[in-house]
């Protein structure tokens, strides 16, 4: 019997579109799978290259999850598949509002009693944005048996700049000696060896036990000097992103103020207190180190970041 697998995503500037297709390319040649690709599409779209305010005015609606109108869907809420993918993209901490807007409504139906394996594309920080997305995939009745994660391998001095520059110009190409943003081309093209383990697993069944698939293939790298900066700032943004959605809707002017002043602050703290920060978290993860290999173990749940499969997947 043919197996059916889902491919969810919402891609806004393209590159998730192209690491999901990598992903599940293998699948694609084999006439005993079928992959059905649904784009989740809001009833407003968003624009790409934002512009200023507007990028910023995303961020409360982002971090606190209450989507947005989707489109309807190509296929039926009520349709089985045997395996479930669900690729998204990292706005604020946060997955972004359209992928909040799907599991926020009733196709999210299409999650239930599913093995689901999320894929995430993003610049570096995407650990609260997983939290979230386990939580309410939990509360919908799937169950998350993979997670892979591809993040811009520039450092975080180098992508604080080329990525805004790409959200807010359409400009990714590298610049007075800045790689080029985003994913790289070579990690896109990886992702196939994800699709060459599950044309295995889905041949011999191996997707009903509702384990991992996807373990020794580098499906996941938690760089455990950002763990506490990213629970710093999602509860920043919780507290900033609270004041602003009592103010108003997305797009309502008496939120603009607010967030100017809050852009202030964030370019302030950026400046002040991010260095000294820099230089006390290390000794921090030092005293703490066995705290911190626990969070990082726990956040590269369930697939991992062994590689020992590699060799097998990687031709």
């Amino acid at each position: 019997m043919k197996k059916r697998v889902l491919l969810l995503y919402y891609s806004q500037t393209g590159q998730l579109k192209d690491v999901a297709k990598s992903f599940v390319s293998p699948l694609e040649q084999r006439e005993d799978i079928e992959v059905v690709y649904q784009n989740i599409k809001p009833k407003k779209p968003f624009p790409f290259p934002w512009g200023f305010i507007e990028f910023f005015d995303a961020f409360p609606e982002s971090v606190y999850m209450d989507g947005c109108e989707i489109e309807d869907f190509d296929i039926d809420e009520n349709e089985q598949f045997d395996l479930v993918i669900l690729s998204y993209t990292v706005w604020f901490l946060s997955p972004s509002i359209p992928i909040a807007g799907f599991l926020n409504s009733p196709y999210s139906k299409l999650l239930k009693d599913r093995p689901v394996i999320t894929l995430i594309a993003c610049r570096n920080m995407w650990l609260m944005a997983q939290e979230k997305v386990k939580e309410r995939v939990k509360n919908i009745g799937a169950i998350l048996i993979d997670n892979v994660v591809l993040t811009d391998r520039g450092n975080s001095i180098a992508t604080f700049i080329t990525t805004p520059r790409w959200m807010l110009t359409g400009k990714k190409d590298g610049f007075w000696g800045l790689p080029q943003a985003g994913v790289a081309p070579q990690e896109t093209n990886g992702a196939s060896r994800f699709g060459k383990a599950l044309v295995d697993a889905l041949s011999n069944d191996l997707e009903k036990d509702k384990k991992p698939l996807l373990r020794g293939l580098g499906a996941v790298k938690v760089d455990e000097k950002l763990i506490a900066s990213e629970k710093i700032g999602h509860r920043s943004f919780r507290i900033w992103g609270g004041l602003i959605r009592k103010i108003g809707k997305r797009g309502d002017k008496k939120r603009v103020p607010v967030l100017i002043f809050y852009i202030i602050f964030l370019v302030t703290l950026i400046v002040t207190v991010v260095p000294i920060t820099m230089v006390i978290k290390p000794i921090i993860r030092k005293l703490n180190h066995k705290k911190v290999q626990e969070e990082k173990e726990y956040f590269e749940m369930p697939s991992g970041s062994s590689r020992d499969r590699l060799r097998e997947y990687n031709e």
